[in-house]
């Protein structure tokens, strides 16, 4: 039997060990002629040894027909990536925190729509209960715990992050995103939220009632949830990014919270993980119904998000997966149970994108079965880092078309957040800025629009001599364009002073520097705050909008990111 790292040997020794291997978990290889080197096409221009890469497997019946590894897993000691690499997937974890969960429920020892307070009290009293149901589906509203860790300073790659950290910031906190169970909003707190039940409820650390109820009676054996990240981990994958010089340096997580992410493990291992989809041997049917039921909203809205996994479809065929994103870390698992097929790709460095990977090779899988479209869920590794997804379409909208489209370019604005998306025209095609990512509007009507390469539909409205916005799907709701802004060296000057926020208990002081508005923290230190809307600014990540008090004068502002509304700072 051929693999890619060597040729088995005849004898009863070896056919004993391949007789073995295949009752736990068999690579069985590809069946279509060509299969692994059209795989293998797909990663080509990180198969050499001087580079990061990644690492793949392809799954049926949640079997393995092909793995292989791309790239360097250690650049400093020429270490290859294999199948057997170990890497930190980000929030993969989520389905297997939900899973911990799920088999407390049950036991009879939770139930989903028990209150998170009665088994973390530090969760404040809001006036509206917040369910576990409603952390799994991400429809709790509560903030989500990085925006507000970096609000408060903190340094990615600089500055630990434990649990107690990001219980602290949430004990703080005197408003929700949203009412629970209104809305869908990807906010990580949650999980961490439903570790910290697991660990109260059995009485065992996550990572011990992990490893005991799911990952060793899988055979997962190089799987673990880490909760310290000083510790040893064998054949890990170290992740790197390109520092601003062009070189790779090492970008590896160094927060000590599991439950919303901290899982180490293998394409080679997720595989068993599959192919308890489909023999339940861990947990049951019931259990796995409920980690694959969809969440639903106030009126019975059903979302695509289930617990830690999200339904979609891709080529036409019904999908459930996630993606995840730390440091350097890329990662992706995509499942497609009506094909009994699954793909993993774990990869080391940022601009990886293991989501469009996952395609590239399901479609050397998938017989072609219609349309290509459809909807990208929330959770696939574009919308869970709360983004519209890329877009894949080619628009080469008519010349006549470009003169209407910028009557709609601005910074629309909704009441809920201050976070706005900036539309402007580019290359022709009415485009979408929205923390960081670029997306194209698609023109389906009169003044309707499709975000390329997903499901969301954008409908304009210019009545009454206010342009808005009505997106739909994972964007949902209605933005209203906001007037043109340059303010003046007084407007500039009456925002200065000191803000401090008893939400993050940090204080920014904001000052005029050579005509420009500026902000500093203690960590963070200086950060250009730029003009978007009137009373509205944009700095490193956060979007601020000042408040003022019945005397007219500035009296404080609110801080959003995307998963982050309006957290108040107050002026002192």
């Amino acid at each position: 039997m051929r693999t890619r790292e060597g040729t088995c040997t005849a004898g009863v020794v070896v056919a004993m060990a391949g007789v073995l291997a295949l009752a736990s978990l068999a690579v069985v290889w590809a069946q279509g002629p060509g299969d692994e080197a059209r795989v293998d096409q797909v990663f080509a221009r990180w198969d050499r040894p001087d580079t990061p890469g990644c690492a793949v497997s392809v799954m049926r019946d949640g079997r393995i027909v092909y793995a292989h590894g791309y790239g360097s897993a250690n650049l400093e000691y020429d270490i290859p990536i294999t199948p057997s690499s170990v890497f930190h997937v980000a929030s993969i974890a989520k389905q297997f925190t939900a899973m911990a969960v799920a088999l407390l429920v049950s036991e009879g020892r939770v139930s989903w729509d028990d209150d998170i307070r009665r088994y973390v009290p530090e969760v404040p009293d809001f006036g509206s209960r917040i369910t576990l149901g409603h952390l799994a589906h991400h429809t709790s509203g509560l903030r989500d715990q990085w925006s507000l860790l970096r609000m408060a300073g903190w340094r990615w790659q600089e500055d630990v992050v434990r649990q107690a950290d990001v219980l602290d910031l949430t004990s703080r906190q005197r408003a929700l995103n949203f009412e629970p169970g209104s809305a869908f909003l990807y906010s990580n707190t949650g999980y961490t939220l439903l570790a910290v039940v697991v660990e109260r409820v059995s009485g065992q650390p996550f990572r011990e009632f992990t490893d005991a109820r799911i990952f060793a009676p899988l055979g997962m054996s190089q799987t673990r949830f880490e909760d310290d990240h000083t510790a040893i981990v064998r054949h890990r994958a170290y992740a790197y990014a390109r520092g601003d010089d062009g070189v790779h340096r090492v970008s590896i997580p160094d927060f000590d919270t599991v439950g919303a992410t901290g899982l180490l493990t293998t394409v080679e291992d997720l595989a068993r993980w599959d192919r308890n989809f489909y023999t339940a041997e861990v947990g049951g049917r019931d259990v796995l119904a409920d980690l694959l039921r969809r969440g639903t909203l106030s009126g019975d809205r059903v979302i695509s998000y289930a617990a830690g996994l999200a339904h979609g479809v891709y080529r036409g065929q019904p999908t459930v997966g996630h993606g995840g994103a730390d440091a350097g870390y890329r990662a992706e698992f995509l499942r497609f149970p009506d094909r009994r097929l699954s793909v993993a790709v774990f990869c080391n460095f940022p601009s990886s994108d293991p989501d469009r990977l996952v395609r590239a090779v399901a479609d050397v899988y998938l017989e072609p079965t219609g349309s290509d479209e459809g909807e990208l869920p929330p959770g696939s590794s574009a919308a869970s880092d709360g983004q519209p997804p890329a877009s894949s379409d080619p628009v080469s909208p008519p010349a006549t078309a470009v003169e209407p489209l910028e009557e709609l370019t601005g910074f629309y604005r909704r009441e809920e957040s201050d976070t706005p998306l900036h539309l402007i025209v580019r290359e022709g095609a009415l485009t979408i800025l929205s923390g960081g990512s670029a997306d194209t509007f698609v023109p389906i009507g009169p003044d309707q629009f499709r975000l390329g390469g997903s499901s969301t539909v954008g409908t304009f409205d210019r009545s009454a001599g206010v342009v808005t916005l009505r997106l739909s799907g994972p964007l949902e709701g209605t933005f209203t364009r906001q007037p043109r802004w340059r303010p003046t060296a007084v407007e500039l000057a009456s925002f200065a002073g000191s803000y401090y926020s008893a939400d993050l208990a940090v204080q920014y002081t904001l000052s005029v520097d050579g005509g420009r508005l500026v902000a500093r923290q203690r960590k963070l230190g200086t950060l250009l705050l730029t003009p978007t809307y009137p009373g509205g600014f944009f700095t490193s990540g956060f979007y601020l909008a000042f408040t003022q008090g019945a005397d007219g004068a500035v009296d404080g502002f609110t801080m959003s990111t995307a998963r982050a509304w309006k957290v108040r700072f107050d002026r002192q």
